[in-house]
């Protein structure tokens, strides 16, 4: 089947673009910036962070890119509790955040990143329509937001506002509980460092057989993600928990969401006209005869008609191909055949995340990322505490598959993100438990991290957001004030009762916002 789609493998000047591209010098009035989230409180969450809890939530670095150091611009006044994502919009000055929190809906927060100082002014919120939001992918068009809700899985499409750019009313919600109450209860916490066969099992139910019961998992209990034995394993797979919305790359409307309670990942056509999402069947995110995988994240190559699922509690990155031909059947079936569509993804490749010996129950995976090039691909450790980089095979045969360069101490603890400049020279680490962001140097012929010496305090970083500032001149924005927002319901609650970046390579479409988180 490779071979079949050869067509669509990069020629090596499509190569060598990429690679130039990657570290290629900021444009003039450009400021790279990067915006790092915080904990701000960790009773709500549905696991249990060690570090501290920040007063604040979130920090504006300016990063100078020739020697990867980093000075403080901007720390937030406005009280937004628990931001643990964001999403920088691909032609606006404007970051979209999202919070995090089992006990309420979470927030849809969109702020105003000034490109001189750094300063994060808040537009606009809206309610996201279910609980522990962590997860924003904006459509090619930017015209739809599309979100997911962790703790009850989930997954809503949300309008833009196509004059001012935030988001607003939801469109539409898929709940792949249909309703049903959870098993898990939102009281008990599950680090996520515990990965054992009972954390496993508790995060894997589909749904509740006893129709209404308490949840499993409770509030007050908190599990570490450097816990991952039995007992943390089936604390979170006791139910469905959706954990990322990811457009195709080369269509843009094949919505994929790994659900880690089921260790599956779900495909979806995504109509952006109607703002909906069909459900088109599902597949395991791993190899048939495993449990307790957990998928977390998926990204597709830039170039490659490859994705990489990075499986939270097996500790592995499983290798896609992605089938191009099921993908335009998908597409181009009546509504009524969706649902039994086939897959569009099959897997041909698993490969373990940390050294063979180091015992799986001690570390969970955090991110999950394909490097601007396309010839490495990098994932976080929580436990063993490091970034793994494979290297990305380039011939035909073998194109996507995996071969580890090796794996890097992100000094410091529980590293949950990690994110790369705009050159993808510079990769700076969110060591959430040991309260600290830590700066490398990568090496983009070797693949190597190269430890800068460069660390800062930031307390329960959770989050490191590439912000490449845009010209005010090109972003053509104009805010009204937060009042005004209110008044005409962009930020007012929407009343769900509780019930994610686009990649894109070419296609007859707007350029398409980037995927990098």
């Amino acid at each position: 089947p490779m071979a079949a789609l050869g067509h669509l493998f990069p020629s090596q000047k499509s190569q060598s673009k990429a690679l130039a591209s990657a570290s290629a010098p900021l444009q003039h009035n450009q400021q790279q910036l990067i915006v790092v989230s915080c904990y701000t409180r960790f009773d709500n969450l549905a696991h249990g962070p060690r570090g501290t809890q920040a007063k604040r939530s979130l920090y504006t670095f300016k990063l100078d890119t020739t020697d990867g150091q980093m000075v403080l611009m901007s720390v937030t006044k406005d009280e937004v509790m628990n931001p643990a994502f964001s999403r920088f919009h691909p032609r606006k000055n404007l970051l979209y955040t999202c919070t995090e929190s089992v006990h309420e809906n979470g927030e849809i927060v969109t702020w105003k990143v000034c490109p001189t100082t750094g300063r994060l002014h808040k537009v606009a919120s809206a309610d996201a329509g279910g609980t522990s939001t962590c997860y924003l992918t904006l459509d090619k068009q930017c015209q739809n937001m599309l979100v997911v809700n962790y703790w009850d899985a989930t997954i809503g499409v949300f309008n833009v506002d196509g004059k001012q750019g935030h988001v607003d009313k939801a469109r539409s919600f898929y709940d792949p509980n249909n309703g049903k109450k959870m098993k898990a209860r939102a009281e008990k916490h599950v680090n996520h460092s515990n990965n054992d066969y009972s954390a496993q099992k508790e995060r894997q139910a589909i749904y509740d057989p006893n129709n209404g019961k308490k949840m499993k998992a409770r509030a007050e209990k908190h599990v570490n993600h450097s816990n991952n034995d039995h007992s943390a394993q089936k604390e979170r797979q006791a139910d469905p928990h959706s954990h990322a919305v990811v457009l195709d790359s080369h269509f843009g409307r094949i919505a994929y969401v790994p659900d880690l309670g089921m260790d599956l990942i779900r495909q979806f056509r995504y109509d952006h006209v109607e703002g909906k999402m069909l459900a088109a069947g599902t597949m395991r995110s791993g190899p048939a005869d495993r449990k307790a995988l957990g998928p977390r994240y998926l990204e597709f190559h830039p170039t490659l008609p490859v994705a990489y699922v990075i499986n939270e509690l097996s500790s592995e990155v499983s290798v896609f191909d992605f089938d191009r031909l099921a993908a335009e059947q998908l597409l181009g079936a009546p509504a009524a055949e969706v649902a039994s569509a086939a897959p569009t993804l099959r897997l041909r490749q698993t490969i373990r995340t940390i050294p063979d010996a180091f015992p799986g129950d001690l570390n969970t995976c955090g991110r999950i990322t394909v490097h601007t090039a396309g010839n490495f691909v990098l994932v976080s450790n929580r436990g063993h505490d490091s970034i793994t980089v494979f290297r990305v095979n380039q011939s035909l045969l073998k194109a996507g598959q995996l071969s580890i360069v090796g794996s890097f101490h992100t000094r410091g603890a529980t590293p949950r993100h990690f994110q790369f400049d705009a050159s993808g020279q510079w990769l700076i680490s969110a060591n959430q438990d040991s309260d600290r962001i830590a700066v490398f140097r990568f090496n983009l012929a070797t693949g190597r991290l190269e430890w800068t010496g460069h660390e800062y305090s930031v307390p329960s970083p959770n989050f490191v957001c590439n912000v490449l500032t845009h010209s005010e001149e090109a972003t053509d924005e104009v805010f009204d004030e937060p009042a005004a927002l209110a008044l005409s319901g962009g930020s007012l609650p929407l009343g769900f009762p509780a019930g994610p970046a686009g990649l894109t390579l070419p296609a007859p479409a707007p350029s398409p916002p980037s995927s990098k988180l």
